[in-house]
């Protein structure tokens, strides 16, 4: 689940790391009442932030033609007129595609000084299953570009979950990244309260780029996270109640809501072709022989190991929601699921939704002769499928 930056903020908060004061503003009285505020305590200038669940902000366009999701102001007249120019608006970014995203909720926060800037993550290493920390003199840059041109840039660090980060090899991180020696023991700490959020909060990402020097109004330096996302696991979100509310169901797309209460994986993208599969890992490779074979998948959409026919149902209602879907493939390996149980299934879904589109299936594992016979006496049209690579080509020749 990911969650806003203001939120994300909040729990590093919470964990000791230094962030710029500010506050959540849904409406533009209240969005100009806490600039009034920061105006008020001494601050010079002030960044007005769209909250919305993708990135490019700060160079996305409104529909309404006003330019950034991302302002500084220096006077409470000119924060003004860019609150009412943002809140409410639709933000159109690299990230959000040609609809955009309705801008609910405005981050008003103080503006720091930023002298330099920095980048610090903590990530879930999936090769050794261990917290990976990364960190990098090239802040405010895409890591991902900074790993290609410049990899001698990054440091990394595993941490052994048993032991959790060390003060010692967060001191060590925070020396690596240059730091004057006055900010190392302020580094170290705030990346101690980083993986902590990260560990605490069963975080698959924490990211803060940038992670900056900032100038203090006496002179001093400190470091401070100016932006941040976290997304956090949703296998754990059981244990979360308080994060679990922090879900903005108005960011995500109805499709996957719908999935989710039926605790079914679905992503909608944009080809033709949708797939109902059960397991991540194959749906991964159903949605690779689609694209291999000339086709586009529609979706991902794992249905899991024991889905029931009310799952199956509903993920045919939700494939059959989106109206660029033109044809269907099945793709079922019986390890723990029966494949009579799914056989039946999807005879039960289809009847109930009047399927009329392509439909092709390919049952194997447990009980897979049981399911071939229910679904050849089902009365359906549908085709079944050989192997992988035989219903792949299958489903793509019938959509065309």
């Amino acid at each position: 689940m990911n969650i806003h930056e203001y939120q994300a903020k909040e729990l590093l908060a919470q964990h000791g790391v230094a962030v710029p004061s500010g506050h959540a503003c849904q409406t533009v009285e209240q969005a100009v009442e806490v600039a009034k505020g920061l105006f008020d305590e001494g601050h010079s200038m002030i960044v007005i932030k769209s909250q919305i669940h993708a990135g490019g902000r700060g160079k996305g366009t409104f529909k309404s033609g006003f330019q950034g999701g991302v302002h500084l102001s220096r006077n409470l007249e000119d924060a003004s007129a860019k609150i009412q120019s943002m809140l409410g608006e639709v933000l159109v970014t690299k990230q959000t595609g040609p609809e955009g995203r309705q801008v609910k909720t405005l981050l008003v926060a103080s503006a720091e000084s930023i002298v330099s800037e920095l980048y610090l993550a903590v990530l879930l290493d999936r090769e050794t299953s261990q917290p990976l920390i990364m960190a990098s003199t090239e802040g405010g840059m895409d890591i991902e570009e900074v790993a290609e041109k410049s990899p001698e840039k990054i440091v990394k660090l595993q941490v052994d979950p048993s032991m959790g980060l060390m003060a010692h090899q967060a001191r060590r991180i925070a020396a690596e990244l240059q730091l004057p020696s006055g900010l190392i023991g302020q580094a170290a700490k705030c990346l101690m309260g980083v993986y902590q959020t990260f560990w605490e909060c069963d975080a698959s990402l924490v990211e803060i780029n940038p992670f900056c020097i900032v100038e203090k109004a006496d002179g001093s330096q400190a470091m401070a996270a100016v932006d941040a996302k976290i997304s956090i696991d949703d296998n754990a979100l059981y244990r979360h109640a308080a994060i679990q509310q922090m879900r903005d169901l108005g960011e995500e797309a109805p499709l996957e809501i719908e999935a989710s209460r039926f605790d079914l994986n679905y992503i909608k993208l944009d080809g033709n072709i949708a797939c109902l599969v059960n397991g991540a890992g194959l749906a991964m490779a159903t949605m690779d022989i689609i694209k291999h074979y000339g086709g586009e998948p529609a979706n991902f959409l794992d249905v899991g190991g024991g889905a029931s026919t009310e799952q199956v149902t509903a993920a045919f209602r939700i494939i059959l929601s989106d109206p660029n879907v033109k044809g269907i493939l099945v793709n079922i390996f019986g390890g723990i699921m029966q494949c009579d149980v799914i056989a039946a299934g999807i005879v039960a879904a289809a009847k109930e939704t009047n399927l009329s589109l392509p439909l092709v299936v390919r049952l194997e594992g447990n009980n897979v002769a049981i399911g071939k016979e229910i679904l050849e006496n089902s009365g359906l049209s549908l085709v079944s499928g050989d192997s992988m690579a035989d219903a792949a080509q299958k489903i793509v020749a019938a959509v065309g």
